[in-house]
């Protein structure tokens, strides 16, 4: 996760926003796109802790964040399968080696070195933004 404290994954999604939509519509970098990624992850792992806090005890939470996603999948079952797939998607992009082609222009793109290469252009990164705000959306509608 990120340095600063961040409470609520709310608060993650408002930077996710401004990194896509303001900064990364000015400065046209992959660095932002990988920014705004680590961001939407961090958005995910902060739902998961409050999620299972609610669920679980406190000394039965699993100190991994992968035991975390596999637990949430677990108790939440098949309607978390498509935002739990984005997760995965996005920490294989995060962790994954890039080049960035169209830099500084309008059609910038971040494409792993990977296998199967993945490439991130803007509408893909808007996208995961809202597939992540519906997960938290989702999230806090179930433990209402």
């Amino acid at each position: 996760m990120y340095e600063d404290q961040v409470e609520s994954p709310e608060e993650e999604l408002k930077r996710a926003d401004h990194l896509v939509y303001v900064s990364l519509k000015y400065t046209r970098t992959c660095d932002v796109i990988k920014n705004a990624i680590k961001r939407m992850i961090a958005a995910y792992e902060l739902a998961f802790d409050e999620y299972l806090t609610v669920k679980k005890n406190r000394e039965e939470l699993p100190a991994s964040t992968k035991e975390k996603a596999t637990l949430v999948k677990a108790l939440l079952g098949n309607p978390a399968r498509k935002y739990l797939a984005l997760y995965n998607h996005l920490k294989k992009i995060d962790k994954a080696d890039y080049d960035a082609f169209d830099e500084f222009r309008k059609g910038v793109t971040l494409k792993t070195r990977t296998p199967i290469p993945i490439e991130v252009k803007m509408p893909d990164l808007y996208a995961y933004l809202e597939i992540t705000k519906q997960f938290v959306a989702y999230l806090r509608q179930v433990l209402k």
